[in-house]
């Protein structure tokens, strides 16, 4: 198997490169977090130290973190295998097992920029691997546990840079390369001071990084370039986008068939019998009825006819109207007598409801939905 290319900085990102970078971490979870301890004597973990460690690895990590532990003095090794936690107690004893919290009095000279950029460069590279591999990304954060300024501009800041490091010249390719990552990768610190045993002070500062690539793009035949940020996004997230338009038609259709039902219709109901074209207005809603003939009590309103009988109901049953018969007097729906129930369609309704001396008395109702 071909290794993974070593990655480099890449170009900046856009506002919505970023923001669909965002949406897949955000989609599958999990974080990397790096446990980056300053082993030299001067750091020295006191008391305070090991409990805001275990406070870190017990409370801060949930489930789909990976936790790389990285001891540093002069010497900087690359990230390890992770340390996959779940969310168990074992998980946590795992870690906590692999993380040196006794100082080493053989250590000197931390070459913390050296640490840097190994570090941040290791992180990139997981990411990156996970782009050429179509798998999701994480944010990252790096929790430094040192007494060694952090983000300087060069070696020589830092009194216990060793003599023979590249970091101390400011021109040194190292250098560069470490710059250009602070630079590329987004970060943001925050830092609490612990004070030791013997009156010296470190710093326990986490860097956060947030969810990001480096975008490679490369002119390629025919005015075109091929670039790795955009194609990635497509294949992780045109799933995720295809439930979300289907989830929003459908909260879109639900919304549309809620308000119908809410709305009340309106019937104008009109007496041929009268020279009025409308003799009354009536209002409908879903699961809701309206007698024909006698006052109802069940119903939301009556429309008189002759005889003291309901002879049947007008029933709405969401975006259906009914015609609903009782029997106790004929009723006829477009010149058929109706003697079970029956679905009305249109919008102009003609009703005759005779008297008892068969004489004919029409009702046209208008339905406004």
């Amino acid at each position: 198997m071909t290794p993974p290319r070593k990655v480099t900085p890449g170009q900046p990102l856009t506002a919505s490169q970023k923001a669909g970078l965002e949406l897949v971490a955000r989609l599958h979870g999990g974080r990397d977090v790096v446990l980056a301890i300053d082993l030299t004597e001067s750091v020295g973990l006191n008391d305070e130290g090991r409990n805001r460690l275990r406070q870190i690895v017990q409370d801060s990590l949930h489930p789909g973190d990976s936790v790389y532990v990285v001891p540093f003095a002069t010497n900087v090794n690359p990230l390890p295998p992770a340390i996959e936690f779940n969310g168990k107690r074992e998980d946590i004893d795992r870690i906590l097992q692999v993380v040196p919290l006794d100082r080493d009095p053989n250590l000197r000279n931390t070459d913390i920029q050296r640490a840097e950029l190994i570090i941040y460069q290791n992180l990139a590279q997981v990411n990156h691997d996970r782009l050429q591999e179509n798998q999701p990304i994480k944010p990252q954060s790096v929790v430094w546990i040192t007494d060694a300024p952090l983000f300087s501009k060069s070696g020589q800041e830092w009194i216990e840079t060793p003599a023979d490091s590249p970091f101390r010249v400011e021109s040194s390719e190292e250098s560069q390369q470490r710059r250009e990552w602070i630079q590329a990768l987004p970060m943001r610190d925050r830092k609490l001071a612990i004070r030791t045993n013997d009156n010296k002070e470190y710093n326990l500062t986490v860097v956060d990084i947030d969810p990001t690539v480096q975008e490679l793009c490369t002119p390629a035949p025919g005015g075109r370039e091929t670039c790795l940020v955009t194609p990635y996004l497509i294949k992780q997230l045109w799933l995720p986008a295809s439930i979300s338009v289907i989830v929003f038609i459908a909260l879109v259709v639900a919304g549309i068939k809620y308000y119908r039902l809410q709305k009340k219709w309106q019937l104008i109901v009109d007496f041929t019998a009268t020279a009025k074209e409308e003799d009354q207005i009536c209002y409908l809603g879903h699961k809701k009825r309206i007698a024909i003939g006698e006052y109802d009590s069940t119903c939301d309103d009556s429309i008189d006819t002759p005889g003291p009988e309901v002879r049947a109901y007008l029933e709405r049953k969401g975006d259906k109207l009914y015609l609903v018969p009782t029997g106790d007097a004929p009723i006829y729906y477009n010149g058929r007598e109706i003697t079970v129930q029956t679905l009305i369609t249109g919008y102009r309704i003609r009703l005759n409801c005779p008297d008892s001396r068969k004489r004919d008395y029409e009702i046209v109702i208008k339905l406004i939905k």
